[in-house]
């Protein structure tokens, strides 16, 4: 039975990718009505089982269709949107179009659902926001939503462009329910293997603080957002409670940051991505580790 807190029926864009596949599984397991969005780009659409709609982000129209019931055989009454769906990650196309994709797509989804009556908006930002690569030193860690966005990449420029559009859509209208989720790098259990292999080298991992964020937990964090009802915009760090290393957190800093202040005591292998607000406000709590899974790969 869906949790009272749930909306009943979610648009879930992205939905063919790593993390889109698993919230549309998530969700269809505790009970949400999902309609499927995505362009697919050359993936098999049958990665996304049940209800499914081919959409062009990029064309306000359609996504107006798509969360309206105007598409055949699909019914309205979208309750809330899950916004997944991107280029994601930079340098996988030219600056200009990755940009020119994900700002139009982004903008069209959030108008869309307005123009819809759909109160309730969750997106995926990114840790990209918080300064990565991190050749420039973090201010502090572990690293957390205080401190103003660093983008360092014109992916991560739209991703901040992208909180503050979610601000001010809702300062135009004080009912938006708008969560953005500064997800880390996901991973699926398969992606699991090569982790050991980091400690040998701590720079290769340095870019995102060794941090990732497993498929699963990224799931349940949407839908904790989805339950989240305080108006107006927010973000989240959303990564798992430990590194992708074996060695400590406090050497990996002390080794390759040696400047960066360090503003708590660290346990063992405890993210520098901060997940404190996530878990006070969401009641977030990653259930997964890659450690869980590495030996029986």
């Amino acid at each position: 039975m869906t949790d009272p807190a749930l909306p009943s029926r979610v648009v879930v864009t992205g939905a063919t990718g790593k993390l889109g596949r698993a919230v549309v599984a998530h969700l269809r397991a505790v009970g949400v009505d999902v309609l499927a969005v995505d362009r697919a780009g050359g993936r098999d659409l049958r990665d996304v089982a049940g209800e499914f709609l081919q959409v062009d982000l990029t064309d306000y129209g359609q996504v107006v269709e798509a969360f309206t019931g105007g598409a055949d055989e699909h019914a309205g009454g979208i309750d809330a949107v899950v916004h997944l769906a991107a280029v994601p990650a930079p340098g996988l196309m030219p600056n200009a179009t990755t940009f020119a994709n994900n700002s139009a797509a982004t903008y069209n989804v959030f108008a869309a659902a307005r123009a819809a009556g759909i109160r309730r908006v969750v997106w995926a930002s990114s840790e990209t926001v918080l300064g990565l690569p991190f050749d420039t030193p973090p201010p502090y860690a572990p690293v957390d939503e205080e401190y103003a966005p660093r983008p360092e990449s014109t992916y991560s420029l739209n991703k901040a462009l992208e909180e503050e559009m979610a601000r001010h859509f809702c300062r135009w209208d004080p009912e938006l329910v708008m969560v953005g989720l500064r997800f880390s790098n996901v991973m699926d259990v398969e992606d699991y293997a090569p982790f050991p292999s980091f400690d040998a080298d701590p720079l290769l991992r340095r870019w995102n603080l060794w941090g990732y964020i497993d498929a699963r937990d990224g799931a349940q964090a949407v839908e904790r957002a989805l339950a989240h009802d305080q108006p107006g915009a927010d973000v989240f760090i959303i990564a798992n409670a430990d590194t992708v290393m074996t060695r400590s957190s406090a050497s990996l800093m002390a080794e390759v940051y040696p400047g960066v202040e360090i503003r708590k005591e660290l346990s063992e292998h405890e993210t520098l991505l901060s997940i404190d607000k996530a878990r006070r406000v969401l009641g977030y709590e990653p259930q997964h580790s890659w450690r869980d899974h590495v030996d029986q790969l």
